[in-house]
């Protein structure tokens, strides 16, 4: 790899790890989760595509009368990145105010 590359790419990880202790304080937490697993922006905006799809299902499921939503939690965690843990995941969303009423469920 080119030298002048690496020294950016270097920069880059450092400049990241400072951002990240500047926003432990911060309420996004998943946006931190993001960062500490290196998601790419794709990978985010599945993310949201998912869970929009699933506050849909939740609340259709909700008005048929549907008391337990396991199954619907199941396939949350089935779909989330193999870096991010479910539980993780809902409590950052919960904080950072994130599909709410699906994370509330979960």
């Amino acid at each position: 790899m080119n030298e002048e590359i690496r020294e950016k790419l270097d920069r880059l990880e450092y400049h990241q790890s400072l951002l990240l202790k500047m926003i432990t304080n911060s309420e996004d937490h998943f946006y931190k989760l993001v960062i500490e697993n290196q998601l790419s922006k794709t990978e985010v905006e599945q993310f949201y595509i998912i869970c929009e799809n699933m506050s849909k299902d939740l609340e259709e499921q909700k008005a048929e009368g549907f008391m337990y939503f396991y199954p619907l939690y199941e396939m949350f965690k089935s779909n989330l990145h193999p870096n991010l843990e479910a539980e993780e995941v809902i409590r950052a969303c919960l904080v950072q105010k994130l599909f709410q009423p699906l994370m509330s469920e979960f």
